[in-house]
This record gives C-alpha cells, structure tokens and sequence, in this order.
C-alpha cells in the first residue's frame, strides 16, 4: 500500500508528508517542550515546523533535480518518518537552521556536474555552507564537498578552487562587520564554538536507542547496496552519488564529534540517508519486502511516541 502511493511522484504525497511532519511537531511539543504555552513559543513552532517542510521540499527539489533516484517520492517519506521517530531532531532551533542552509549548499555542489555558471555555484556552496557553521560550528566540515567535487570533476582552474574560499570569508567579514555594530567588538557575534563530546550518555533513552538502531542497521545495510549500485549509474551521475555518499559520513562524524549529545544532531543524516535508503528500496525486486522495509520504518516511529 505504501509502495502504491509513493511510486510516483503525486501531489497527495507532499500532503501525507505534511502531516507526518506535523504529527512529528505536536508531538515533540507535547513530550519534550517544557515552556508554559505563548504566542512566542507558538511562533518558533511554527518557523521550525516551515524551515523543516522547506527542506523536505528542497530535498525533492535536488533529488528530482539531479537524478538522485527514480520518480518517486520515498526520499521526502523517509525524511518525515526520521523526524518523527527522533524527536528532538525538530526542537533545536539552530541544528534545524543550519541544516536548511546545508541543504542549499548540497544543492549547488551537486549542480557542478552542469559546468554552467560553475563561479556563482561554488561562492554560493561556500557562502550557504558557512552560513549553517554559523548556527552550528561543525557543519563547516561540509566544505569538504566542494573541494571533492572539484576533484571529482577533474576542476584545474586556478581560480575555481579560490572562490569558495572566497564564499568563505564574505561571511567572515560580514559576522565581524554585524559583530562590531551590534555588539562592540570583534566576534561576539560568532555564538558557536568549536567544542567536542564523546559523551553518549543521552543515547541510553528505550525510545532513542531503538530508533537509532533502526536507523543504523537498515543505513548500513542500505549503504552497502547503494555504494555496489554506483558503478551501474551513468558515468556523468557517479560523482553526485559519490558526494551523497561522503555527505552521509561528515554528519556521521559530526554526530561523533556531537558538543550536546541530544540527538539532535542526527538531522544532518537524513538527507543523504533518505537517498541512500531510497536507492535501496528501488533495486528489491520482491514487492513484499518492499512494502515491508517502509512499514516498519512507518509503524516503529508511532510505536515510540507511546513510549
């Protein structure tokens, strides 16, 4: 049944998105919020909630965009279900910013393949990429990207790999410049640190650990398809799998490197997880198992919230 519905690309499907996310939202209001009800915290419910829908979108947007997957919408339907087995994904105000803006980033980096207009693509990679760094420090790591994906693309130019570096230090200045106007000095303004937990206490939670799990044990095994099925995609495609690919491990490495281990900072995997994970589905051949492999992750996740 879930198959069926999600084959295909349908407007019903954004919509049945739509309220999973926002049963994902109600519920982390009512399990994890611990403020008396405002009109402020209603307003910053609903910014989250629009800032989490719109990278929904943008994900369908790259993915469709770049022949990530086949046309179907199971990306955008394993992203809403994430978010509704781990919660906490969708109350930190800054993981769920920046994760926007590395999606804008993720976005430019993967249009390189098109060699159009490869100068504002790379400064708008570098400036989006250190916009999120902003709001959470190591979300810096994604800069690798683009630098891979210069390499990927055999890039000899001089100048293409000085741009995003240039992408770079306009925010830098910018901050400084905000900073000094604002605040009176230098670097107030730079809210985030960079700092480094191994603390994994947090985790330990019955509903995290199982919806860790899950989410582990079908990721690897769905990645281990998906890194086989690389060689079988069109050359011109390979490198934007190879980019999905080391997208999924920086945010595995920054959930590593994680300062506040809340499980917020899994939010940075569901984008490239949710391709990985969709690629996999596309290639099992057995309608049955395909039905299954998406119940559990639709059953498991409102299984949780009774917990």
């Amino acid at each position: 049944m879930i198959t069926s519905i999600f084959s295909k690309s349908k407007p019903i499907n954004f919509i049945l998105v739509f309220f999973i996310t926002a049963i994902a939202f109600v519920m982390a209001a009512l399990k994890l919020v611990k403020e008396p009800f405002t009109i402020a915290l209603l307003l910053k419910q609903l910014v989250l909630f629009f800032v989490c829908y719109s990278s929904i979108l943008l994900l369908n947007f790259m993915v469709s965009k770049n022949g990530l997957t086949k046309n179907n919408n199971y990306e955008i339907l394993l992203y809403s279900l994430f978010l509704l087995a781990l919660l906490e994904t969708t109350q930190d105000t800054n993981i769920v910013i920046a994760n926007f803006f590395l999606l804008l980033g993720l976005r430019r980096i993967l249009s390189i393949r098109t060699q159009l207009k490869l100068n504002k693509k790379l400064f708008d990679a570098a400036f989006w990429i250190a916009i999120a760094s902003l709001f959470y420090f190591w979300a810096i790591l994604f800069f690798v990207l683009i630098i891979l994906a210069l390499v990927l693309y055999t890039d000899n130019k001089l100048n293409h790999w000085l741009i995003p570096f240039s992408g770079v230090l306009t925010v830098f200045i910018f901050t400084v410049c905000y900073s000094i106007i604002c605040f009176g000095n230098y670097f107030e303004a730079f809210i985030n640190t960079p700092s480094i937990s191994y603390a994994f206490d947090h985790y330990n939670l019955p509903e995290l650990w199982v919806a860790i799990t899950l989410l582990f044990s079908f990721g690897i095994w769905s990645t281990l398809f998906y890194i086989k099925s690389i060689k079988m995609k069109k050359k011109a495609l390979r490198p934007s799998f190879h980019l999905i690919l080391i997208t999924f491990l920086i945010s595995f490495l920054i959930v590593v490197l994680a300062p506040k281990k809340n499980s917020a900072e899994f939010l940075f995997m569901f984008a490239p997880l949710a391709i990985i994970m969709t690629n996999y589905i596309e290639v099992i051949e057995e309608k049955w198992f395909k039905e299954l492999f998406l119940m559990v992750f639709f059953v498991v996740p409102f299984l949780l919230l009774l917990l």
